[in-house]
């Protein structure tokens, strides 16, 4: 397999229609955006994207491959990782990790954030294995009810985060 090549940049309105074909079902937007209505729409992005800061794509070999941005932030406290999707083409090639790495980076220098937090539903059992893989720790266990108004937990998870240079 050849070397992975990543760049990123911030997301503009031209990537929306294929940042929505990212999640494959209800249960992947669940985990990624849970205000969100199957199908994710252009429109629903869009909204999101208006109401969010530093939303980013990752690029693997010149192509869209991911795609995530902060839906709180405070400056010099912390931001929270948002909307976290990841091309199915493109997932096992550390696109995610990436990205991940890039928003934790923005988080410092436009936010001069000292934590990242991110939330993981516990049926999304990769992005607990990857949050804690890159030194997040779980803080708390919160209820939330899916779509079918089943129980499910809301594990919320933080990471220190190295300052600017």
């Amino acid at each position: 397999m050849p070397q992975a090549s990543f760049s990123h940049r911030p997301a503009g309105a031209a990537d929306l229609a294929e940042v929505v074909t990212f999640v494959q079902n209800a249960d992947e937007l669940f985990f990624a955006y849970p205000k969100g209505a199957w199908p994710l729409t252009v429109g629903q992005l869009a909204a999101t994207m208006a109401e969010r800061r530093d939303s980013m794509v990752a690029l693997l070999h010149g192509q869209v491959a991911g795609f995530a941005n902060f839906y709180q932030w405070q400056h010099g406290e912390s931001c929270a990782l948002g909307n976290m999707m990841v091309a199915p083409s493109a997932r096992g090639h550390g696109v995610a990790q990436y990205l991940i790495g890039v928003m934790e980076q923005l988080a410092v220098q436009h936010f001069k954030a000292q934590l990242m937090r991110v939330s993981c539903f516990n049926g999304n059992a990769a992005g607990l294995l990857l949050y804690t893989e890159l030194g997040y720790r779980p803080q708390a266990i919160v209820e939330r009810r899916d779509p079918q108004g089943r129980r499910v937990a809301l594990v919320q998870l933080e990471k220190d985060l190295a300052p600017a240079d």
